[in-house]
């Protein structure tokens, strides 16, 4: 029987989150479900094998797909997308990208700094941002994603 990734979320969330872990996403791509989980201090090799073995599991008696299908259990990365208001909220303080759906604001790509995050919305800081903030609520999101920022280059030491 298809599940939707909601169906997915509220039967896995809380097995995996008996173990410590967080289930960031749940993505269904033709036959291929990824489910990334994550924690404080993020996953190793062997805290994603653990993880495999509980969602494999229990989705052998749930059934969430006609077919066969191909499991993939893995960390959300270092630029992760961000869906629920719950993905904004851990992301606070972290640069991201958005882009907002055509018509739903003045500007359509917009980066900066995740400043706060709530039931609504979340706002932006940045000085690429008309008067430095922007207020945008989910609804009007089309995608958005952490953005990895790197460190300055190292010196380079002449010999």
């Amino acid at each position: 029987m298809a599940r939707s990734t909601n169906d997915l979320v509220d039967a896995l969330s809380p097995l995996l989150r008996a173990r410590g872990l967080d289930l960031v996403d749940v993505e269904l791509h033709g036959s291929e479900l990824t489910v990334f989980v994550d924690r404080d201090g993020g996953v190793d090799l062997y805290t994603l094998g653990e993880a495999t073995r509980v969602v494999s599991t229990a989705l052998d008696e749930i059934d969430p797909l006609p077919g066969r299908y191909t499991l993939a259990v893995s960390s959300p990365g270092l630029e992760r997308r961000l869906r629920t208001p719950a993905h904004f909220l851990r992301a606070v303080g972290e640069a991201v990208t958005v882009r907002v759906h055509g018509g739903t604001a003045d500007v359509r790509r917009v980066t900066g700094k995740l400043e706060s995050a709530d039931d609504g919305g979340f706002t932006l800081v940045g000085p690429d941002l008309p008067e430095g903030t922007l207020h945008i609520a989910y609804d009007e999101v089309e995608r958005a994603r952490t953005v990895f920022e790197w460190g300055p280059q190292p010196k380079r030491v002449r010999g």
